[in-house]
């Protein structure tokens, strides 16, 4: 049975579950729901547990990859970043990684969930850049909220994916004004006097992943590893 305890925080006061098997796999269902790869590492650099987002890089193994449990790099330099980064975490210190691999770009952030000085078992964050701001459920999510037509919708994430007016309408065959129209009701609708004001309002909403995916399970590599 779950104890519970209350809690102030400020002037307001809450109730608070205690740890138990049950509050872990629900939070660990939300870390599955938030459009961001989250992985959880020991002192090691050992993957205690990764969201679906994290798995899906690890499987894609252009910059990351799961070997014999532990996160490595897909080269010697990443892994080098990677190391160096885990150990200033377990130093108490957060750092941001930048990688790069042809066009992909990923970006790491490191942050110490323990204080060295702290009894508990050192682990450390990691969360991984946010995905295609298109490719958040969100963004549907928010044309559906202002009603959107479907064409609408579609310049919208054309914007979104940084097209110019001329481009929205090339690739749609319609006339710049036609588009110019459009972004006119968008930016009615949502209540934004520019387009940038619109795309800002896009990059503010909640992170959420689609509710249909397919999530490639990572290989586990029980041997010795070395880099290509």
């Amino acid at each position: 049975m779950l104890q519970t305890t209350d809690k102030v925080w400020g002037s307001v006061s809450y109730n608070v579950q205690e740890t138990s098997s049950l509050s872990e796999a629900h939070l660990l269902r939300v870390f599955d729901e938030i459009d961001y790869g989250m992985l959880l590492l020991d002192a090691q650099g050992r993957i205690l547990h990764a969201n679906h987002l994290a798995r899906h890089e690890l499987a894609q193994r252009r910059m990351l990859r799961a070997c014999s449990g532990n996160l490595m790099g897909s080269t010697p330099e990443h892994s080098e970043r990677i190391q160096q980064a885990l150990d200033a975490a377990l130093r108490g210190q957060r750092r941001l990684v930048l990688m790069r691999e042809g066009d992909h770009d990923l970006s790491m952030a490191f942050t110490p969930l323990s204080h060295p000085l702290e009894d508990d078992k050192p682990t450390v964050l990691v969360v991984l850049s946010r995905q295609n701001v298109c490719d958040n459920l969100a963004v549907r999510m928010f044309a559906r909220a202002l009603a959107l037509s479907p064409t609408e919708e579609v310049v919208l994430l054309a914007l979104c994916r940084g097209l110019d007016i001329h481009e929205i309408a090339a690739e749609n065959g319609v006339a710049v004004s036609t588009v110019r129209s459009q972004i006119k009701t968008l930016r009615e609708k949502a209540g934004a006097p520019s387009i940038r004001r619109l795309l800002q309002r896009i990059n503010t909403l909640p992170p959420v992943v689609p509710a249909l995916r397919i999530v490639t399970p990572v290989a586990h590599n029980s041997g010795g590893y070395t880099h290509p």
